[in-house]
């Protein structure tokens, strides 16, 4: 990993719920649910990335750079990670949880056709992502998701997308 470059992680497959927390956050998060272990050592090495995982065999493996996460709960995983390898600098918009891809702010009339009725009539702001198509509002969870970051005080993070156009 080159010095001052932003973390890029790739997650095993015990590690899901994590995964999709690091991409709300803004950090580059390569999950898959199928695996194995050499493929994850693989792309740790040719990306450069910190392979995340709870198998402490799998955390000294030779020529990577690794984390064990120690925890079984997501709060404890999130704040390891975080006092790690601070959060990404200057990154506004958070990743799609699905496929990792940077979302982009679009106007409510770009998505009219593809959120329910009742969203379109009630939100200002949303966010699509280009890879997968996915769109994403300030709905209820994002208020649990910065009521969670909040606890962990990670409040500075406001996963919600106030700066739509």
């Amino acid at each position: 990993m080159e010095e001052g470059a932003p973390v890029r992680f790739v997650v095993d497959v015990m590690l899901g719920s994590l995964a999709r927390w690091l991409r709300w956050l803004g950090y580059d998060t390569d999950y898959a649910n199928d695996r194995d272990d050499r493929e994850l050592v693989r792309i740790a090495r040719a990306e450069g990335r910190v392979l995340l995982t709870r198998d402490s065999t799998l955390a000294v493996r030779r020529g990577i750079s690794a984390m064990l996460i120690e925890s079984q709960v997501l709060d404890e995983q999130l704040a390891q990670v975080v006092r790690a390898f601070p959060l990404p600098q200057g990154m506004s918009l958070p990743r799609c949880s699905e496929c990792n891809t940077l979302l982009q702010n679009v106007s409510p009339d770009a998505v009219m056709d593809c959120v329910p009725v009742y969203v379109y009539r009630t939100h200002k702001h949303f966010r699509r992502c280009p890879g997968c198509g996915r769109i994403y509002w300030p709905g209820s969870h994002w208020e649990r998701i910065g009521r969670r970051l909040k606890r962990m005080g990670l409040e500075e993070r406001d996963p919600n997308p106030t700066d739509a156009p």
